[in-house]
């Protein structure tokens, strides 16, 4: 599969059925479940304007093989906005076709259109396949992430 044939768009109100199937397989993935009304509200979020909170589909042949949402938010070394790659998932079946790197392509694009400073996002340490592409498209910071959950 060559980059040309992958069409990245934003996510529209159609696409509801084809990112549910792909949002479920990426919760899947990451072993977890979460409440139905958490999924709606994460969608409408999707589509709405208002709220920072961006998706980006990615077309193989009319057929929705890749997501990635994103999150735009202020932070307090910089005066422009960050943006936070909260979730990419590729089809297993086209994964390591070029998917994945497209997506992140057009966030990047999308940050810089928006003037943030920097993209970045996190991945469990055991997701090799991903890391090998994010090795070569970011740099690996040495943070590390703590959490509280309320």
């Amino acid at each position: 599969m060559n980059h040309s044939s992958i069409k990245i768009k934003p996510l529209a109100l159609t696409d509801y059925d084809l990112w549910l199937h792909l949002w479920q397989n990426y919760l899947t993935f990451y072993e977890t479940s979460l409440p139905s009304t958490t999924t709606e509200t994460t969608w409408r979020n999707l589509l709405n304007d208002d709220v920072p909170v961006y998706g980006f589909g990615a077309w193989k042949d009319d057929i929705l093989v890749g997501i990635t949402h994103v999150v735009l938010h202020p932070n307090t070394w910089n005066t422009t906005e960050c943006c936070y790659l909260e979730d990419l998932y590729v089809s297993e079946t086209v994964r390591g076709k070029g998917v994945g790197r497209a997506l992140i392509e057009q966030v990047y694009d999308f940050a810089n259109q928006k003037n943030c400073n920097r993209v970045y996002w996190t991945t469990q340490e055991s997701n090799t396949d991903a890391r090998q592409l994010y090795d070569k498209i970011a740099s690996l910071t040495d943070m590390v992430q703590y959490r509280h959950n309320l």
